[in-house]
């Protein structure tokens, strides 16, 4: 035991090092400067390798700027999505009401000892009645908002299976950028199952963007997604910590943890979001952090980081958040 937590503080030590490292060496002097006639794709890839070449994990980005340009730094389909995928099973959801013309106002009667105590569930909080009764609009804003399990599983149980789900987001983003196989409740059974329901940086990031842009499913249920999206209480740290506070800038986002094994690495950490500056710029950004050596605060940090990196380059500004670890 002794050596084990030797081996663990050592460790925490390494990551710790190595974020202080990243924070302060990181930043592109390019990203600084008024015009350097570099590419602006080419700086934000440049930055973002530096950081996701220096962590303790392994970090797949992508961003998509107005529509357009385009920026991948390790886009594999390699990362576990974990709740990032509720955005893809709310669409598949709202599609299939759209068909049968149901109203996401149906009241859905849910046994409570049907459901999971020892999951996260805000649902089960905030209802300790032995039949629950809530509106498909109601569990899926505890879903997207809260990223509540018990109603993922759920609705996936008895509305939209996987499957269903899996195919209809692949008429929206490349087949091969993605996999939807098991529920929330089937990787908690099964930790290895996290690394069966996977995406690209890029994939998940055209799934945001597109929901943000394109007309993919009825204008009420989509506008409602997007909106529950822009609510989103989970994972502030990641993303959204250095916009908070910007005059003018909406945040749209929605975050996916994994799991942290015996040896203190971390499955997944990831947040994607879709972001509009006061200038007119729109952006979505998708952050994956996979076998991160460390704890959940580090690898948000490094999220932070990395989203504070992409902003100061596209507003050009010189006020780039103090990431310095407490």
């Amino acid at each position: 035991m002794a050596k084990i937590r030797v081996w663990k503080t050592a460790a925490a030590c390494a990551v710790l090092a190595c974020i202080t490292a990243i924070t302060f060496l990181s930043f592109p002097e390019s990203a600084k400067k008024e015009d350097t006639g570099v590419p602006l794709a080419k700086i934000l890839t440049d930055s973002i390798y530096k950081i996701a070449s220096s962590s303790p994990g392994e970090i797949g980005v992508a961003v998509i700027i107005n529509n357009t340009d385009t920026v991948k730094v390790n886009d594999k389909s390699v990362y576990p999505m974990m709740s990032v995928f509720k955005v893809h099973q709310a669409l598949a959801l709202c599609n299939e009401f759209d068909g049968k013309g149901t109203s996401l106002d149906t009241l859905i009667a849910i046994d409570r000892d049907r459901l999971d105590p020892d999951t996260w569930s805000p649902m089960m909080k905030d209802h300790t009645e032995p039949v629950i009764s809530l509106t498909v609009r109601d569990l899926l804003r505890y879903s997207l908002i809260q990223s509540d399990n018990n109603a993922s599983n759920f609705m996936f149980r008895n509305m939209v299976g996987t499957a269903q789900t899996d195919s209809f987001i692949a008429t929206i983003i490349p087949r091969s950028s993605f996999r939807i196989a098991y529920t929330e409740e089937e990787m908690s059974a099964d930790h290895d199952k996290a690394y069966s329901n996977y995406t690209s940086p890029l994939g998940a990031a055209i799934l945001m963007n597109r929901l943000f842009v394109d007309a993919l499913i009825s204008g009420e249920k989509q506008d409602f997604i997007m909106n529950a999206l822009r609510e989103c209480m989970t994972g502030t740290d990641r993303i959204s910590a250095p916009l908070l506070g910007k005059n003018g800038v909406t945040i749209a986002h929605k975050t996916g943890s994994g799991y942290t094994n015996e040896n203190g690495v971390l499955a997944a950490h990831n947040d994607v979001a879709y972001i509009c500056l006061p200038n007119g710029t729109r952006y979505t950004l998708a952050v994956f952090v996979k076998d991160f050596k460390g704890n959940e605060s580090q690898s948000s940090q490094l999220v932070a980081h990395i989203s504070a990196v992409v902003y100061s380059i596209l507003t050009g500004s010189r006020d780039i958040p103090d990431q310095r670890l407490p």
